[in-house]
């Protein structure tokens, strides 16, 4: 396997230099890709920290028969998937120096944010997978409150990132343990994501959080789209899970349903928090996430420990 490499990295130098008609491949593609800057970082940084990171040596990272797998299952076509592993391993390496900076420029929580995303292997990655962020059904799901949120919007007939082509695949595979290496991408694949909106879109609301994902990018995006786009509706979804751990929807008059629609984000979290705060039983363990984070919600709101 090293030997192959060695001789694809040759053959990659060979067609940089001069080689006009034939693809380029290896660090001369990802040049062109992801940017000088980008590149000249990854080479620099070679000999040291890359090594726990796999950037310099793809195919011995854990995961890389698990992605090549999915991958196929998924019909993400070979070249296109070879490519988007090594722009999310020069990803990961890359990301670590620009948490960096956004930790020594500013304290503002989302100007960090914005500038952990500029990590452009991420941005190139998600250029390139775009067209695997399509969805399944009519209609596309967003939803807060954990993983099982997911798999219940699915159930319902609509679509969320985790169950796109590209989706599933990253779903499934560890990257890297640290999430603060790896969280920046799934923003900038999110935003992508709510931006190919062309219709109702369904945002499933089992926990309440400002500073969640969905508040603080998705649901701004989608309101940009909607701007662009009448046919764009966001339409939410209040949720509880009862201690059987089956998950069901709340109405306007704090009964559990099928299915309950709300055309506003605050009479939906309404919903959430008056049946949390009257209905919730504290040894349901189920949905105690989600009743702390309302009384988190409360409290910063100035209601006394959280009621």
């Amino acid at each position: 396997m090293r030997e192959q490499r060695r001789a694809a990295e040759a053959q990659a130098t060979t067609r940089a230099g001069g080689g006009r008609g034939v693809p380029l491949t290896g660090m001369a593609a990802l040049q062109r890709r992801a940017g000088n800057a980008a590149a000249t970082h990854w080479v620099q940084r070679q000999a040291g920290a890359l090594n726990e990171h796999y950037a310099t040596r793809p195919t011995e990272h854990p995961e890389w028969a698990t992605y090549q797998e999915l991958t196929k299952a998924a019909g993400i076509p070979r070249a296109d998937a070879d490519n988007a592993w090594q722009l999310l391993l020069g990803g990961v390496d890359s990301q670590g120096a620009l948490n960096d900076e956004a930790a020594a420029k500013t304290s503002d929580r989302q100007e960090q944010r914005e500038i952990r995303a500029t990590n452009t292997w991420y941005q190139e990655f998600v250029k390139l997978m775009t067209q695997h962020l399509e969805i399944k059904t009519p209609t596309m799901a967003l939803w807060a409150g954990g993983i099982e949120v997911n798999d219940y919007a699915y159930e319902q007939g609509h679509t969320p990132l985790a169950r796109t082509r590209i989706g599933s695949v990253l779903n499934v595979l560890e990257m890297h343990p640290d999430w603060k290496l790896t969280g920046p991408m799934w923003s900038i694949l999110s935003k992508a994501f709510v931006s190919l909106a062309t219709g109702p879109v369904h945002i499933f609301v089992r926990a309440y959080s400002p500073d969640s994902i969905l508040i603080r990018l998705e649901v701004p995006e989608l309101q940009r789209v909607q701007r662009l786009n009448p046919n764009v509706k966001l339409i939410w979804h209040p949720l509880y899970t009862g201690p059987d751990g089956r998950t069901r929807e709340i109405s306007k008059d704090c009964q559990l349903v099928d299915n309950a629609e709300y055309d506003k984000r605050d009479t939906c979290v309404g919903a959430l928090i008056q049946y949390l705060r009257l209905f919730h039983d504290e040894s349901n363990e189920k949905a105690a996430p989600a009743h702390k984070s309302m009384e988190q919600l409360l409290a910063a709101n100035g209601h006394k420990d959280g009621v």
